[in-house]
């Protein structure tokens, strides 16, 4: 899949004022910032139209407003750190559409940033309304998508302005989509899957579609505990879901096995007895969970099984934790994943995410082909489902 992105548009840009999709939706806590890792991942990006003599203004949402302005999501935190990466000034507009921005807009000057305010205090932005899109795009040249977390909305700022300005992609969000496309059309065999998480029902489709692709599929997290329960071996207290998610796990043990792909599932458990860091633990067969324990972790045999096989592999795509990492009495299987990943030549990507938080907490994040700033974006691509963010630049291009 190829996307056309901002190499294309030349070493001069001199007059040109780009509007910048960025995915700044960062977690506050007391109005501060507690991981800005996706606005330095969006820096390159502006970094490069800067260097080329452009004017950018960054656009993002951040949490769920529903069309309210409500001053403790205003994006003045992420204005503040923006220029902190940049080591420059970034003014925040005080609203993202409107005759005053627009004038802004038009006024700005080369190597000038400003950040428009939180898109989703306009109902209009989630209803990807064509007329929001256009006042958005009010006073640009140019438009560069660069936000791949938010590429499986199609919302105003990911693709309805899209129709309105010359559209390009962003230097990130055209590396996520030859890494993840790269998974689907031309991955280096072995290649394993890794996936924890929850639930089964939510990562149906992306099991399924990873069955078909993949040589071997190893689960843990809670949503093994569904598929030991679908085989009938007891489970404790470990959460688990009921009979109709059952019902699709046996489905894939045996889709697995046609299209011969091994969904392999733990051969060992770490249990306690109550879920707290200083819990009593005990390391059992996965098919003896004793009543009144929960799974809170795979084993140390599954474990060193799952690091030496992802070792090997050739490509490996990491989607959700092993157990409950946060926790570091809990933390050994996800942390044997991230180790064999980074001992592997192959290509190595993780599925952003509870996954992408652990290799960070680890310190581990720059050693990995790509962790992907997309979670729930990277897991539609591999679905198969088509990306309207995505789309709307290849039509564009």
């Amino acid at each position: 899949m190829t996307l056309l992105d901002i190499t294309s548009l030349g070493q001069d840009l001199t007059g040109a004022r780009v509007l910048v999709r960025a995915d700044l939706n960062v977690p506050l806590e007391d109005g501060r910032i507690t991981d800005d890792a996706r606005i330095a991942a969006s820096v390159p990006t502006i970094r490069e139209l800067l260097s080329r003599g452009a004017a950018v203004g960054v656009c993002s949402h951040l949490g769920r407003p529903k069309g309210q302005h409500r001053p403790e999501l205003s994006l003045t935190p992420c204005a503040i750190s923006l220029g902190q990466f940049l080591q420059r000034p970034v003014d925040l507009l005080p609203d993202c559409v409107g005759a005053e921005v627009a004038a802004r807009i038009e006024a700005l000057q080369p190597g000038e940033v400003v950040m428009l305010e939180n898109l989703r205090f306009h109902a209009e932005e989630e209803a990807n309304d064509p007329a929001f899109a256009a006042a958005l795009a009010a006073g640009f040249t140019h438009y560069v998508n660069d936000a791949f977390g938010a590429a499986h909305r199609a919302h105003a700022s990911t693709e309805a302005v899209a129709h309105v300005l010359p559209s390009y992609a962003g230097l990130l969000m055209a590396r996520e989509v030859e890494i993840i496309g790269g998974l689907l059309e031309r991955p280096q065999h072995p290649f394993v899957a890794v996936l924890g998480g929850s639930k089964v029902s939510d990562k149906l489709p992306l099991i399924q579609a990873l069955l078909e692709r993949c040589d071997r599929v190893l689960v843990g997290g809670a949503m093994c505990f569904t598929f030991l329960a679908a085989s009938g071996d007891p489970v404790g207290t470990s959460l688990h879901e009921g009979p109709d998610a059952q019902r699709m796990a046996r489905d894939l043990l045996e889709s697995g096995v046609r299209l011969n792909c091994m969904l392999q599932l733990p051969s060992d458990i770490l249990v306690a007895d109550r879920f707290a860091g200083d819990a009593n633990l005990r390391v059992v067969a996965s098919d003896g969970i004793p009543d009144g324990w929960m799974g809170v972790d795979i084993g140390p045999r599954t474990a060193a099984t799952y690091r030496e096989v992802i070792a090997d592999a050739g490509t490996v795509f990491w989607n959700g934790p092993m157990g409950a990492f946060e926790t570091a009495a809990f933390a050994d299987g996800t942390r044997a994943v991230a180790d064999g990943m980074v001992a592997s030549d192959g290509v190595t990507v993780v599925g952003g995410g509870d996954s992408g938080a652990a290799v960070a907490q680890f310190g581990l994040a720059h050693e990995f082909t790509h962790v992907s700033t997309g979670g729930g974006a990277a897991l539609e691509m591999i679905e198969g489902r088509v990306l309207p963010g995505v789309a709307a630049l290849q039509r564009r291009g």
